[in-house]
């Protein structure tokens, strides 16, 4: 897509990721997009004024109290003459800024004064983004309407492993494109939840009662809701997977882990159950590990998991718009699922056959699905396909019904 004709407002923030604010400049332009920084004094520790505007052709903002900058563009026309604001690097101190609403300096007071969108790149430590402060003050920015672009996981120029890396270059300028290209995107400004993977349910600190569940359809259907534009929280049970590009990740093990996280995702527009949470767990968890030669045969009591479906669709306040549930079932599928439907009370029950068959399609852990959906209308019966294709096709019927 071209962003011929449109102008974006670049405020980088200080840190080290600030450098990939000059590369980001470039993709842009190279859209077609006019360019103008507003460099923050602790971006300029990384970058300098000389290499934005020397990248941009056109001059880089720095200081609110410039009196041949304020004569010659003020600050207000400054926020006010770009079709979306972009703060990429966008540091915790920053956002902090933005969610309590001060305006001590150029930047913050920019994205004050501005009535333009405004999308966030965030780029910090590990610890500072799973901070509590700072997740309080995205759910703040997101409450006002400010558009957010995941960071990536992996090291950080600290030395740590983690999340809190800036988006790659090729992925914030897609989530630019994006924005300015709904049809591509029709579930832009929608947050949905999805849940996948099994759960485990501690007998001891060794063992644990478990599924055959992979997390694939579910990590798959993910990434698909965000290449529609979606902001989509995905709580993963334990698997070893990447995350989607643009997804935001929250790891769990058990059923009653995975019943708070979702609990904390709230609010959504969707909620999509996929994960295979465990029905049982053990009245309590065994402090040391059961021996064979002492315990003999141990006496499991089971009590019953947290219901994380039928707690959505029964919500009475803050029930997600569509609640959409799975069913893996090894006979009867349809009959059972649409059975599972009424007694869960969600709009929809996409059921997939777990059973060994000749073609190996929908067992669990598989590449391969055939799923039927059932919803108030009817059945409806799709062939054996990719868990990708999956995805993408129920990504699809998703966006229409919140359309």
């Amino acid at each position: 897509m071209s962003l011929t004709d449109k102008t974006i407002l670049l405020i980088i923030g200080g840190g080290v990721a600030a450098y990939k604010a000059l590369e980001l400049s470039r993709r842009l332009m190279d859209k077609g997009a006019r360019v103008r920084t507003v460099l923050t004094k602790g971006g300029a520790e990384f970058i300098t004024p000389l290499s934005c505007a020397s990248l941009t052709g056109e001059q880089c903002f720095t200081e609110l109290f410039d009196l041949k900058d304020e004569a010659e563009m003020g600050h207000i026309r400054l926020s006010r003459e770009a079709d979306l604001v972009l703060v990429a690097p966008a540091t915790a101190d920053l956002m902090a800024k933005m969610a309590a609403g001060l305006a001590n300096d150029l930047a913050s007071t920019v994205l004050l004064a501005t009535d333009k969108p405004v999308m966030v790149a965030p780029a910090m430590n590990a610890e500072m983004w799973a901070h509590p402060a700072t997740q309080r003050n995205l759910k703040t920015l997101e409450a006002d309407g400010i558009h957010r672009i995941e960071p990536g996981s992996g090291m950080l120029a600290c030395g740590e492993f983690g999340p809190g890396r800036l988006a790659e270059v090729p992925d914030i300028v897609a989530a630019v494109e994006g924005f300015f290209s709904p049809h591509a995107r029709p579930l832009a400004g929608k947050h949905i939840v999805v849940t996948a993977g099994p759960t485990y349910e501690a007998i001891d600190p060794v063992r644990y009662i478990a599924n055959r569940s992979s997390g694939r359809q579910g990590f798959a259907i993910a990434g698909a809701l965000a290449g529609l534009g979606a902001r989509v929280s995905l709580i993963a049970g334990p698997v070893a997977l990447d995350t989607p590009p643009g997804v935001e990740r929250i790891d769990v093990e058990s059923a009653r882990d995975m019943a708070a996280a979702v609990d904390a995702a709230l609010p959504a527009d969707a909620a999509i159950c996929v994960a295979a949470v465990a029905d049982w767990r053990t009245d309590g968890c065994a402090e040391k590990k059961l021996k064979k030669s002492v315990d003999g045969l141990p006496n499991l009591t089971l009590t019953e998991n947290p219901d994380i479906l039928k707690g959505l669709a029964g919500r009475k306040d803050g029930r997600p718009t569509l609640v959409v549930g799975f069913a893996a079932e090894t006979n009867d599928i349809v009959d059972h699922a649409t059975a599972k439907r009424a007694r869960k009370g969600c709009d929809w029950i996409v059921a997939n056959d777990v059973s060994v068959g000749d073609d190996g399609a929908g067992v669990m852990g598989g590449d391969d699905n055939r799923v039927h959906i059932i919803t108030d209308t009817g059945v409806e019966s799709w062939e054996a396909m990719l868990k990708t294709q999956v995805a993408g096709r129920l990504a699809a019927r998703i966006a229409e019904a919140l359309a």
